[in-house]
């Protein structure tokens, strides 16, 4: 069984921090923000921010919860031991990560309000994602509730550089080498895992 301790400020401020950058990191280019540009597109940004907004926070609660569920009823070590592994598996795809030639098409849900359009859209193409895999991760390892903020002001703040943003500006990123920094913290944090794993650290 593992431990339930206590974070301190700097603690939970360090993994809400951790988590915030990873997860921003992974998700600037992603199918999100798609849906937030397309939507914001043709839509006012407010709901559309505030439906991918809510259903981050949902998605990131699910993810935590779970993580934190998983660790605390399996020894320590297979939950590190799974989390370096899923972290490795991240790390090598998002150093493989290509641009897309065409854009997504993004299919609206009719007869919804444009806030529940888009929760339900980011709902459903969030769910399993790699993302909110690697949020039940850190859920798991780390303080949940400084996880879930990290991952929730992460995934905000990409929505809303997705729909302020739009196309334009986000062709314009580096998209390659943004997926090679995120893919290097991956496997940073699935080595630290291992080092934690074997008594290193």
């Amino acid at each position: 069984m593992t431990e339930i301790a206590v974070a301190t400020p700097a603690a939970w401020l360090s993994s809400a921090g951790a988590t915030f950058l990873l997860i921003a990191l992974a998700e600037i280019g992603d199918k999100s923000q798609l849906v937030c540009m397309t939507l914001a597109a043709r839509h006012r940004a407010p709901p559309v921010i505030l439906g991918a907004v809510a259903a981050f926070a949902m998605l990131n609660l699910l993810a935590v919860l779970f993580g934190a569920t998983i660790a605390a009823w399996l020894p320590e070590w297979v939950v590190t031991l799974a989390v370096a592994a899923l972290f490795t598996a991240f790390g090598i795809s998002a150093l493989r990560f290509e641009e897309a030639g065409e854009a997504e098409a993004i299919e609206e849900k009719p007869g919804h309000g444009i806030f529940a359009t888009t929760f339900l859209m980011i709902f459903l193409a969030e769910f399993g994602d790699k993302t909110q895999i690697a949020v039940a991760g850190l859920g798991g390892t780390a303080n949940a509730t400084a996880t879930w903020v990290g991952a929730t002001v992460a995934l905000a703040c990409t929505s809303i550089l997705g729909v302020l943003a739009g196309r334009r500006l986000l062709n314009r990123l580096p998209l390659r080498w943004i997926h090679r920094v995120s893919g290097g913290l991956f496997l940073l944090l699935a080595l630290l895992a291992v080092l934690h794993l074997l008594g290193a650290i």
